[in-house]
């Protein structure tokens, strides 16, 4: 059986989850910047610190905040994160960061030569799923299987959150709603990736029921949806 997943990430009022449309521009580096914003922006990580500490994310994410610069962490977290990673975008020094700081790494990859399996020989906190071809459902069906993980946070790209969307394996919505507006057709949103083209495609579009909504300091919101199925 898979995980129950929630989608959770913070995105601008029109639904905007990067500043602009290349990798060198971040949320997390850039709306702590900006007036209106900075002010209220510390909640969204209060609250990513009291949900659940299984989350699933992608090595280009990972590798766009930085983690292949950092230094080996001096304190665990008690988390676990699945990252997948193919082509790849983290190297070992990534890889290593990111074991000395949670509680177990688990790389996704359909890259047999991914410096992962070196970085894996020091470090007994790491496993790696190969796939021969990634399949999003047979994923989730291995992490509740083999890793009995009942709860998983979603928190990769718009294209990677697109294929959850498509293959109808979201099962909550959690956002918080930065008072911001970004703009930019070619700016990542919250889910991305194909765009349906025919009439018949409109049962892959998912209404949600509102289960709360909270208004936070400093003019943000905090939404949480059932995903109707």
């Amino acid at each position: 059986m898979r995980p129950i997943t929630t989608l959770f990430l913070i995105e601008s009022v029109d639904g905007k989850i990067n500043s602009g449309s290349n990798d060198y521009l971040d949320v997390d580096k850039d709306w702590c910047r900006i007036d209106g914003v900075k002010e209220g922006l510390q909640q969204y990580y209060d609250i990513e610190q009291n949900i659940s500490f299984i989350s699933f994310n992608t090595g280009r994410v990972m590798a766009k905040i930085g983690v292949n610069e950092r230094e080996r962490a001096t304190e665990k977290l008690p988390c676990t994160f699945i990252i997948l990673d193919n082509k790849p975008h983290l190297n070992e020094k990534g890889i290593s960061y990111l074991a000395s700081l949670l509680e177990k790494l688990i790389l996704v990859t359909t890259n047999s030569n991914h410096p992962a399996y070196q970085v894996k020989k020091t470090n007994d906190n790491i496993d790696i799923l190969y796939y021969e071809e990634f399949q999003l459902s047979r994923l989730l069906e291995d992490l509740g299987n083999k890793y009995l993980i009942k709860n998983l946070i979603v928190q990769s790209g718009g294209t990677m959150n697109g294929l959850f969307l498509r293959e109808n394996l979201i099962d909550y919505v959690h956002l918080v709603i930065a008072p911001l507006l970004v703009g930019g057709k070619d700016t990542s949103t919250l889910i991305d990736g194909e765009s349906i083209t025919k009439i018949e495609e409109l049962d892959k579009l998912k209404s949600l029921e509102l289960l709360e909504c909270k208004v936070l300091e400093n003019s943000y919101l905090e939404l949480f949806y059932k995903v109707r199925k």
